[in-house]
């Protein structure tokens, strides 16, 4: 069975357009059978994106634009919300979308339920444990950095949803987010198969 049989892709897009076009025609073009699902959320961005899903009214930066999100589409049934920084740019082959989906989904026969699923990326000097490693197949780990985490409706209403209050700009809820899967009965992993640049 597809682990994420509903899942909604959402770009972040803040900051230049054609940085959020890009990675929005990949996505289009790699799985065109999902076009209805892949949505770019504008925070309340300077430069407006032509063909933004919605637009926040003021900037919620990522923690608050990731809850809203995250309702909006537990709402309309999803399973799973990919939530991507409009910087990140995949060097895998297509199809993406998709290709994650039968990864995730492989991931969960081999440790159970999880909670945050992420591409590695090709370098990261602050997270050494999301870089992607030539052969290997999931880490398993304690927490993800926020840079396109693929997150299960279920887990993130069992963590009570993103906790940033206190913490409007959201430095380090990535991190405390996805670090709660444990508790809430899920894991963390990172896939060395499915590859980001940031």
């Amino acid at each position: 069975r597809d682990s994420c049989m509903n899942v909604y892709t959402v770009i972040l897009h803040y900051g230049p357009v054609a940085r959020t076009r890009r990675l929005h025609e990949q996505l289009l073009e790699s799985d065109p059978a999902r076009r209805d699902a892949i949505l770019v959320f504008d925070n309340h961005s300077p430069d407006l994106f032509e063909g933004t899903w919605l637009r926040a009214e003021e900037n919620l930066y990522w923690a608050g634009a990731l809850e809203r999100v995250m309702g909006i589409l537990a709402d309309r049934g999803a399973s799973h919300v990919w939530f991507l920084n409009n910087d990140a740019y995949f060097v895998s082959k297509a199809p993406l979308i998709e290709r994650a989906c039968q990864r995730l989904t492989r991931a969960e026969r081999l440790v159970g339920p999880v909670g945050v699923y992420s591409p590695s990326v090709t370098v990261n000097p602050y997270h050494p444990q999301m870089v992607a490693l030539s052969g290997r197949q999931f880490r398993q780990v304690r927490y993800v950095d926020g840079i396109a985490p693929l997150l299960s409706v279920e887990f993130w209403k069992r963590a009570g949803g993103v906790d940033f209050l206190g913490n409007p700009y959201g430095y380090g809820v990535d991190v405390w987010f996805s670090s709660r899967a444990q508790e809430a009965g899920f894991t963390c992993v990172v896939d060395h198969q499915v590859v980001i640049r940031h």
